[in-house]
């Protein structure tokens, strides 16, 4: 033990050779990892599809704002509702995920997914009425919180130890494409239409889903070795030793225990628990589904000229990012990444606030409504002006909180690496879904609450210690 935690964190060998026994090198050596990738693709149009969900309120509420039947035209109110309530339908369905991944299976959890999403987009695109568009929400949010725990666990249980890490950083790289992807649509597709796009990679998932495999690992914790191992002949290829594999998953799952829950009195396992269930928390509570769902709203509040290309620019920005912060993150270390992600955060919001304020000034939501009107007088002009200063600002913001996403993620892996596992409807199960509630409480970016801004990270907690172990 004294060893293991003395063990570096950073490395001058690749992770993919730190921890390779002279078996297991052989072995994957000869491994062919074509069909391992398109299961991967396949498992990941789940998390693409979440992206749409996420992205398709921004552009979709301006149209609803303006549309001519009044039994759908948003108000304030309802479209603060209809861009957040979808995190109510996550939240069940990272309780529901947990009991189905464990009861049906990974790959048939995938595919029953599908049908949340393809029916909540029908209702909405069939909506007569606003609480057609609410359930429709609540449905594509179900059907995401399913996604954000199935996918890590399947693609997890299908690579092998040299590219895992690679495969599951594609989880939430696919989530912000999704995202970026409904932004673009947006540009061109009245929300009715839109909401057909979104529809499609469901679609997709499901029939690609239905030719791939289950995953080796529940296959063999059922008892079904035959069946796992033509899963792996189709995953690995033929020249391999399957036979070796399915040795090692079975000791694996041997030495893995599930933790109870007075083990939890274990401040081994209480404080890693609680430090990653406060960073997810405090990633979510900083605002950014708030940007996510009201991106183009806030443009046009802040009277950018071009909203929905701001909003474009916005997303590409957290595409990129997201990207740089899988690769970088086991140079840098995840304290200092933490760290700076959350400075960037803090000056960013700030600023967009400090824009807000002055040049949007609200006299009867102010106590010095005489010294917002001075202010306001002496930057008349210099509104389009400084109309950058807001699509700067929340790109940096996305900068700074897309820096952190890996941070919880490979905290759950180390976990892993350390044979424990959460209960299927544990506490951990649920956060999965959870972890998107507070964007429930951050409806008011829609609404009346609009400029007031966001909890800086580094006021909402402190940073726990550099993790040195592996």
């Amino acid at each position: 033990m004294a060893a293991e935690e003395s063990q570096p964190l950073l490395s001058s060998r690749k992770p993919s050779e730190q921890w390779l026994l002279p078996a297991e090198s052989v072995y994957l050596s000869k491994v062919q990892n074509r069909k391992l990738y398109l299961a991967t693709f396949a498992a990941v149009l789940g998390p693409l599809s979440f992206g749409f969900v996420l992205g398709y309120s921004s552009p979709a509420i301006p149209d609803l704002k303006k549309i001519s039947d009044p039994k759908l035209r948003l108000d304030t109110n309802e479209a603060s509702w209809f861009g957040s309530v979808v995190t109510l339908g996550a939240a069940a369905g990272g309780i529901l995920g947990g009991c189905m991944v464990d009861k049906v299976g990974r790959k048939l959890s995938l595919m029953l997914c599908s049908i949340p999403y393809v029916s909540g987009f029908t209702i909405i695109i069939s909506a007569q009425n606003v609480w057609m568009l609410y359930i429709g929400r609540i449905l594509t949010g179900l059907a995401s919180g399913i996604t954000s725990l199935v996918v890590p666990v399947y693609i997890s249980e299908i690579s092998h130890s040299k590219i895992r890490g690679t495969l599951g950083s594609c989880v939430q790289l696919m989530v912000v494409t999704g995202i970026l992807g409904a932004y673009v649509a947006g540009m061109a597709l009245r929300w009715r239409w839109l909401a057909v796009l979104c529809s499609f990679p469901p679609c997709i998932m499901l029939v690609f889903m239905s030719f791939m495999p289950e995953t080796p690992r529940f296959l063999l914790n059922q008892k079904k070795r035959t069946e796992a191992m033509a899963a792996l002949q189709f995953l690995r290829g033929s020249e391999v030793d399957h036979e070796w594999e399915c040795r090692q998953i079975e000791t694996h799952a041997e030495e893995q225990h599930r933790l109870s829950v007075a083990e939890f009195k274990n401040p081994s396992i209480y404080k890693p628990f609680l430090i990653g269930v406060a960073l997810m928390f405090f990633q979510q509570v900083t605002g950014i589904n708030a940007i996510m769902f009201y991106a183009e709203t806030i443009f046009e509040e802040a009277n950018f000229k071009d909203s929905r290309m701001a909003s474009v620019v916005v997303g590409s920005i957290q595409v990129f990012f997201t990207a740089v912060a899988a690769i970088i993150i086991d140079k840098t270390g995840r304290k200092v990444l933490l760290s700076l992600s959350g400075v960037i955060m803090a000056i960013s919001t700030a600023a967009f606030g400090l824009y807000c304020k002055v040049i949007l000034p609200n006299p009867q939501n102010s106590s010095q409504p005489d010294l917002l009107t001075t202010l306001n007088s002496a930057s008349v002009g210099a509104e389009n002006n400084l109309a950058w200063l807001a699509v700067v600002s929340l790109g940096l913001f996305i900068t700074g909180n897309h820096s952190q996403w890996e941070v919880p993620r490979r905290a759950a892996r180390a976990a892993h690496a350390r044979n424990f596992e959460l209960p299927p409807t544990s506490p951990g199960a649920a956060g999965t879904g959870f972890q998107l509630l507070p964007g429930t409480e951050q409806r008011g970016v829609g609404g009346q609450g609009r400029h007031a801004g966001s909890l800086p990270w580094p006021l909402c907690a402190p940073l726990p210690p550099q993790n040195h172990s592996r």
